[in-house]
């Protein structure tokens, strides 16, 4: 049972960690190659694309789907789509996909003559199963060099850990005033009957010897 509680513990907390890292902004800098629309089929890896853009049919398996080609500094290729998120999840209400995509197209530059930017983003690459991390926004940085803070995610995970922090300890509190007395007083409970079935059993048997005398 205890290696079961630490397994099921562990599921949790990874589980919750990936749906932060997928889902909490991240900042890439790179220089934007070209922009381009393709044709997406949907399958196994439908989860990780977003709803169809406002105005779009809905419950179809295809569609066309902006994409924002770009390098590292390192050289690197970072391939983003550029999907309207709505009004669903994750809730970033971005509804300017076609005018980040008028963006990058003017911000594409080559590598005898680079221009930076730092792009906004979530989500994962995920090559094998062709999961693309979706695009949020875009600004011009002066070169490969410029350090950029996310201060969302410090805030956010500051502000998770303390109310993470605060429903343990009420927990704890409530444990020890409710459950604990409670368990104690069954098991107390459990203890007496458990000592007068063994006294009665005690009695039967000293009764059934009295008959054989």
């Amino acid at each position: 049972m205890f290696y079961v509680k630490w397994a099921l513990t562990l599921i949790i907390w990874a589980s919750i960690a990936a749906v932060l890292h997928y889902t909490l902004p991240r900042y890439d800098i790179v220089r934007l190659t070209k922009t381009e629309t393709r044709r997406i089929d949907f399958g196994d890896n439908s989860i990780f694309w977003a709803n169809p853009n406002t105005g779009q049919a809905t419950g179809t398996t295809s569609r066309d789907i902006f994409f924002i080609d770009g390098f590292r500094p390192n050289d690197r290729p970072r391939v983003y789509r550029n999907e309207d998120t709505g009004w669903s999840w994750p809730p970033y209400f971005k509804l300017n996909a076609a005018n980040l995509q008028a963006r990058a197209n003017d911000l594409a530059s080559t590598s005898a003559d680079p221009s930076w930017v730092v792009m906004r983003y979530y989500g994962w690459r995920f090559e094998p199963l062709s999961i693309y991390p979706n695009a949020l926004s875009l600004s011009q940085v002066d070169g490969p060099g410029a350090r950029v803070t996310n201060w969302f995610n410090i805030i956010f995970l500051t502000v998770f850990v303390m109310i993470l922090g605060a429903l343990w300890i009420r927990w704890r509190r409530f444990r020890e005033a409710r459950i604990d007395p409670l368990l104690e007083d069954m098991g107390d409970g459990l203890d007496a009957a458990c000592q007068s079935i063994s006294e009665t059993g005690s009695r039967f048997r000293r009764w059934l010897r009295s008959w054989g005398n």
